[in-house]
């Protein structure tokens, strides 16, 4: 039987400099996310639409999402597996295409993860596990573009 997860946050937009949005260019984006009992996340837009480069943005947080998730799912298969990790790392890239009407998607995410282990004989196993983690991943698994893999394994 599927089991169902709820999870809740909640935003608070800090960008109002006392107009609200009586125009574009009125407001800040600027916004703060909090989870109970977590810190607070600084985010905004994308500069290239009025954002402050120093806050997370969502694009960013997005990829950040799922290249956590396939970490995460690819640690736990790795350990059934009997594949020791001992250091991994990620650099996701994600494309999104702005259409004319100002909406847009990502149309593609490649996530090169760089992965050491310590037995050599299970690189390819290790290498193959990549694929099972991005069916298995919660975040791949609601996006409706395409998840990519570059691995390394040393």
């Amino acid at each position: 039987m599927a089991k169902i997860h709820n999870y809740s946050s909640q935003l608070t937009w800090t960008g109002n400099r006392g107009e609200g949005t009586k125009d574009y260019k009125a407001y800040d984006r600027s916004y703060r996310i909090q989870v109970d009992g977590k810190p607070l996340l600084e985010g905004s837009s994308d500069p290239a639409f009025m954002g402050d480069a120093s806050k997370y943005n969502p694009e960013e947080l997005f990829l950040f999402s799922l290249s956590s998730c396939h970490m995460l799912w690819y640690l736990h298969l790795c350990a059934v597996a009997s594949i020791v990790v001992t250091d991994y790392q990620d650099e996701a890239i994600g494309e999104m295409k702005e259409e004319e009407d100002g909406s847009g998607a990502f149309t593609e995410i490649i996530l090169k993860p760089k992965v050491t282990i310590t037995d050599p004989s299970k690189r390819q196993l290790a290498l193959q596990l990549h694929h099972k983690a991005n069916q298995m991943c919660f975040i791949a698994n609601s996006c409706k573009c395409a998840v990519k893999h570059e691995a390394l394994i040393h």
